[in-house]
């Protein structure tokens, strides 16, 4: 089988050298993913060529807020990343003008949690005592999960 190779680009949203994934979609199209800004994006999410008032109608206003548009018109927004014995990261705040990166790691159950309903077929709960703030710096956020 052959091996698969990152495809690092320049971030068509920040500029960040070599900082973003580029991974095909299918033979035209690719999904992008930035380790510079944190944002992600994709081909077919384009303005006017895409439904968004369905794609936003379950995420959380600040995230619409803090959408960005590059100049190929697609439309990005924050990633958030979830790994289930390492933690997530996501923006966190009230408004557009004071969101930032935040890390909260996550912990082993115990075996009297496990045991509760809530937990069923869970094995990590997030530890509300770890939570950092990055601001604007996702890189330090994926390093405090040891994600990179």
């Amino acid at each position: 089988m052959d091996k698969v190779k990152d495809n690092l680009i320049d971030c068509p949203l920040c500029g960040e050298k070599g900082a973003c994934y580029s991974i095909a979609m299918n033979e035209f199209h690719n999904a992008y993913m930035c380790l510079g800004c944190g944002h992600q994006s994709n081909d077919l999410a384009r303005e006017g060529e895409f439904d968004f008032e369905t794609f936003e109608a379950e995420m959380p206003e600040l995230y619409k807020d803090l959408k960005k548009i590059d100049s190929e018109g697609r439309v990005w927004y924050p990633t958030v990343v979830n790994i289930l014995d390492r933690g997530t990261i996501f923006m966190n705040g009230t408004c557009k003008e004071d969101a930032q990166w935040c890390a909260i790691k996550n912990i082993p159950l115990t075996k009297q949690e496990k045991k509760k309903p809530v937990f069923k077929n869970k094995s990590h709960k997030s530890d509300p005592s770890s939570m950092q703030y990055f601001g604007t710096d996702y890189v330090s956020a994926l390093e405090y999960l040891d994600l990179i």
